[in-house]
């Protein structure tokens, strides 16, 4: 599966965040390029009588086996240290270990 590019990867995060009922949606900064790629958002969700709250997180998309560069590194740590999950993704497989990970599978 080499000919999968970081755009399929990106269709792919939005195909299955959308059909949980959450968004994808395009991030950018005009001030900054080293931004993640995706803001994924989940709604609060009850079920009997527990309350899960709604979830924020960010995912950047890469190529099958590319990685972020060092700004982008350097900008998800700072992100994490602030308390948000910051999720990198470069295969169908890996978008599918990100919804296992926040509990959409």
């Amino acid at each position: 599966m080499t000919d999968i590019r970081e755009s399929d990867v990106e269709a792919y995060l939005v195909k299955r965040v959308e059909a949980h009922g959450g968004m994808a949606e395009k991030f950018s900064s005009p001030q900054k390029r080293s931004v993640p790629d995706r803001l994924v958002s989940f709604p609060g969700v009850t079920q009997g009588w527990r309350v899960y709250p709604p979830i924020l997180v960010f995912v950047e998309c890469k190529a099958p086996g590319k990685k972020p560069d060092a700004k982008q590194a350097r900008d998800h740590e700072r992100r994490r240290k602030m308390g948000f999950r910051v999720y990198v993704t470069d295969t169908f497989e890996s978008v599918d270990q990100f919804m296992q990970a926040e509990g959409y599978e």
